[in-house]
């Protein structure tokens, strides 16, 4: 199975933002998307970085509440990872696993094509240990 498998059941539909947006446009993006990251992409669907959770709180820390007005550009993670629709369930989990990274963008021909959270990759490899378990039993009922 593979990121390609996901993006088929859960969609390809990635939020964005630019990065002239400032941390609070991006807050309000999380908060009313009930997502965990944004995508900073430029006007050719190229990935520039990626702004999560674990971003806003690093601001706040780091610069106070004044964070807010900044532009992502300058809070953003640039060393955005990420995979290909090809990619393994396995693979990916094994990236997000090194990498300590919640969210991997699916790029394809270098522009943004996707993204899969950790919670995507758990449940399909959940489902196919069940079909696999399943088939098992058949077989031995059969």
């Amino acid at each position: 199975m593979s990121v390609q498998a996901i993006l088929m059941d859960k969609g390809c539909h990635v939020v964005t933002a630019a990065g002239t947006d400032t941390v609070k446009d991006a807050c309000r993006l999380l908060h009313t998307n009930h997502i965990g990251a944004v995508v900073i992409v430029d006007r050719e669907n190229r990935i520039e970085g990626i702004f999560t959770e674990r971003d806003v709180v690093a601001a706040i820390a780091q610069r106070g509440i004044s964070c807010m007005d900044l532009q992502l550009s300058e809070v953003m993670w640039k060393n955005v990872f990420s995979c290909s629709r090809s990619t393994s369930i396995n693979r990916l989990m094994d990236i997000m696993n090194k990498q300590k990274a919640r969210h991997l963008a699916v790029e394809h021909d270098g522009r943004l094509a996707g993204i899969v959270s950790i919670g995507d990759a758990v449940r399909h490899h959940i489902r196919a240990i069940e079909y696999e378990a399943e088939h098992i039993r058949s077989y031995i009922a059969g």
